[in-house]
């Protein structure tokens, strides 16, 4: 399998799980019985994974030295820890209602005032997201933040997003801010810091190019607008408007444009190139150079031409230094950067190469030539500018041994971020499909030595999670996750070696574990092509994989019975399956639905359940056959979540539902012959179990609800009857939907599914460590 092919795979991952946020995501309409509940102290962290997505821009502070951003296209932004040389999450705040705001299009940090940055959020422009975009302002380094709502909706995981920076502040007068709109909406300004916004109505093209224009989903389909804006700072004064700005637009035959009176008319930039989208536009204003790369393609995953141009701002002439010959390039550039303390310096990237590895160009002489961080001796060999240690996270590798030219660890993929720091030529910053690379030696390009490229990504966790699993013994927690399938983690706090594999999926869509015994467990997933199945009998530690019944498409769901003899299999593509033999064979079970989804009793081995469009099934011979229950009162629309409680048989929660129709919570105790609502609960998406609290005889339960008309993640000591809230307004991550748990080993702890901020998890104040 190619890499391309490979990572064409995790595209259609990460959007499996758009479905359940479109159903879950909008406000409530209010419930029968609310309770007001009450709150708890926590703390919050993460469970260790460090990166695990795309990284589409990294920018630093043109004033003060080590001050740095990055933005994620789905799981929020981050600043730079020096001292602990680790990233901080900056947008935690973004609650339920507000989840698309996780995903940051473009971000800005205030030369002028360092304590001032800006985020440009939202994640799709088309129905997939129903809220509209919105420009982000803090005066503390992103640790509180006030809002300007933008009439059109905003992309930071649409087509396009590694273009950019799409938001700037002025570097003379820091009132003033520039945003470029995706959709058609053309080029935006803020005279007041990003307080107030409106169309720069003098701005003549909004742009026009569309990924594929026969998408019928609006995805690909969209116009990516406005592509960058950057001002030549030689042009102005402190505290007035900088006169020369220059802006990219994705329009393949009128790609940039220039204003010389701070924004007041705008022209077509005489002379440019044609044929291409430029990705991005760095200005060198000590020499006098506005630099642009160059891709036929919008990017991230696409691109097959691409080149670099140069344009001196004092003279109009234009000059292509491209790294490469057209003849010689396969793939699009971006990833363009300036060495502000040696301006003649300029490093860009080959974003969209695929095989057999990104590729990094340096230039000393202003582009009039380049050197590559790698190139062929005798094919297929390779020769390589640089070294890299993946030791603290050591799951890049991703238990790769390919042939050559391919390495493992890669260089990296979808590289569209690149920055050298303006303060220290030796660091450099780059982003990957995966996690953040950078370097402290980087002149070593230069001398003939190589530089070292490990991961500077500490801190900062953007998987998205699908399912989490809580085994009584043997690894605290095993995880399903988007683009890179998931771990079995041994210590939370620690980086996992490497995720499942034999087989890795590309993205874990459900798994569990044998009640019983724990060391039986079953995943099921996304990949290119089969088997999408396999099976562990030691705890996750190895797998072997399974075989599929004819039909099989995805990974759906699965359940292990509670004593690890037989498997229940609802995948995408065919009807539901059963197995006694760790996937050798398969039998279609009869009388449940194709889709539904699927869990196992945790104490009677023999008894499965399922559920789909408001109807409750049992089966009592393994999976074999289903019956549908008589209960009612169920979400007939909307995802639905259930588990049933380790050690009582037939006692399970519900919970799921749709606004405006059936949503909440429900309890039954007699394996779904009937379901009670549990009073109270206006809304609820998930429903996990932990240790029981001191001198409780339940197990704690734990949801992502909405209860007493507050949004968030509430714990029961008492079954129901009464519940707390332990996160706060600073800790809600979003879309909290997919799954939670909590440990069967520690009181209180609870673990929390995220759609991008990774695994979070919480412990009681008292447990602080």
């Amino acid at each position: 399998m190619t890499a391309r092919a490979t990572r064409a795979g995790k595209l259609l991952g990460a959007l499996c799980l758009i479905p359940g946020l479109l159903l879950a995501a909008a406000p409530s309409s209010g419930a029968d019985d609310v309770r007001k509940a009450t709150r708890a102290a926590y703390t919050w962290k993460n469970v260790r994974v460090d990166g695990g997505g795309f990284v589409p821009g990294i920018v630093f502070n043109r004033t003060e030295k080590n001050l740095a951003y990055a933005r994620t296209d789905i799981g929020g932004a981050y600043r730079w820890q020096e001292k602990s040389r680790s990233w901080t999450p900056l947008l935690d705040s973004v609650g339920w209602n507000d989840w698309g705001h996780t995903g940051v299009v473009s971000i800005a940090s205030d030369s002028v005032q360092p304590n001032k940055v800006y985020a440009a959020v939202g994640t799709y422009t088309n129905d997939w997201d129903p809220g509209k975009g919105a420009v982000m302002r803090s005066a503390d380094r992103g640790r509180t933040w006030k809002k300007a709502d933008l009439p059109f909706k905003l992309g930071g995981n649409m087509p396009g997003r590694g273009m950019g920076e799409r938001l700037a502040v002025d570097p003379h007068d820091n009132r003033v801010l520039y945003l470029g709109a995706p959709s058609g909406h053309g080029l935006w300004r803020s005279t007041d810091s990003g307080a107030t916004w409106s169309e720069v109505t003098a701005f003549p093209n909004p742009g026009d190019y569309r990924q594929d224009p026969s998408d019928p989903t609006g995805y690909a389909s969209d116009n990516q607008g406005i592509a960058w804006v950057t001002f030549d700072e030689s042009t102005g004064t402190s505290g007035s408007r900088t006169k020369t700005v220059y802006v990219g637009v994705a329009d393949k035959e009128n790609a940039v444009y220039r204003s010389t009176d701070a924004g007041a008319t705008w022209s077509r930039l005489a002379g440019q190139p044609t044929g291409h989208l430029a990705h991005k536009g760095v200005l060198d204003a000590e020499n006098g150079y506005l630099y642009l790369a160059y891709s036929d393609k919008g990017g991230p995953y696409d691109g097959g031409k691409g080149q670099v141009w140069r344009y001196a701002t004092r003279t109009g002439e234009w000059k292509n230094i491209s790294p490469a010959t057209d003849a010689d390039t396969y793939y699009g550039y971006s990833g363009l950067s300036v060495d502000r303390q040696r301006p003649g310096t300029v490093m860009v990237t080959g974003y969209s190469s695929w095989f057999p590895d990104t590729q990094i160009f340096r230039s000393t002489d202003s582009g009039g030539s380049w050197t590559g961080a790698w190139s062929y001796a005798a094919y297929p060999e390779r020769t390589n500018r640089y070294t890299m240690d993946v030791s603290s996270v050591p799951w890049l590798s991703w238990g790769a041994h390919p042939a050559p030219p391919e390495q493992a660890p890669k260089l990296g993929w979808m590289t569209e971020a690149l920055e050298i720091d303006p303060f220290d030529s030796d660091r450099m910053m780059y982003g990957t499909g995966a996690t953040v690379y950078g370097t402290e030696n980087l002149r070593q390009w230069d001398s003939g030595g190589k530089f070292t490229v490990t991961p500077m990504v500490k801190g900062l966790e953007e998987t998205a999670v699908n399912d989490i699993d809580a085994p009584a013994s043997g690894a605290p927690l095993l995880s399903a996750l988007g683009d890179i399938g998931g771990f079995r983690h041994t210590d939370i706090t620690k980086v996992p070696s490497l995720m499942y594999t034999e087989p890795n999926f590309t993205s874990t869509t459900s798994l569990d574990h044998a009640e019983s015994d724990p060391d039986t467990v079953v995943r099921v997933g996304q990949l290119d092509s089969g088997p999408r199945i396999a099976f562990s009998g030691d705890n996750g530690a190895t797998w072997s994989a399974g075989k599929e019944p004819p039909g099989v498409s995805g990974g759906g769901t699965v359940a292990a019975s509670a004593d690890g003899s037989r498997f229940v299999w609802s995948p995408d593509g065919t009807g539901v399956h059963t197995s006694g033999d760790r996937g050798a064979t398969w039998t279609a079970s009869t009388g449940i639905p194709q889709g539904a989804v699927v869990e196992s009793d945790r104490a009677d081995a023999k008894t499965f359940y399922g559920f789909k469009s408001g109807t409750f099934y049992v089966s009592r011979d393994g999976g074999a056959t289903f019956a549908a229950k008589a209960s009612t009162g169920l979400p007939a629309e909307g995802p639905v979540r259930f588990k049933a409680l380790p050690g009582k048989a037939g006692d399970i929660w519900l919970a799921g539902g749709k606004t405006g129709g059936t949503y909440g919570l429900w309890h039954s105790t007699d394996s779904g012959a009937s379901f009670t609502r549990v009073q109270g609960v206006e809304e609820a998406d998930t429903i996990g179990f932990g240790k029981a609290a001191p001198g409780s005889d339940h197990q704690t339960l734990y949801t992502s609800a909405k209860i007493g008309a507050v949004r968030g993640i509430f714990r029961s000591t008492d079954a129901g009857e009464s519940w707390v809230r332990i996160n706060d307004d600073a800790h809600q991550w979003g879309w909290t939907g997919a799954a939670i748990t909590g440990d069967p080993r520690v009181y209180g702890r609870v673990y929390v599914a995220t759609n991008g901020r990774g695994i979070v998890y919480g412990d009681t104040v008292a447990r602080r460590r």
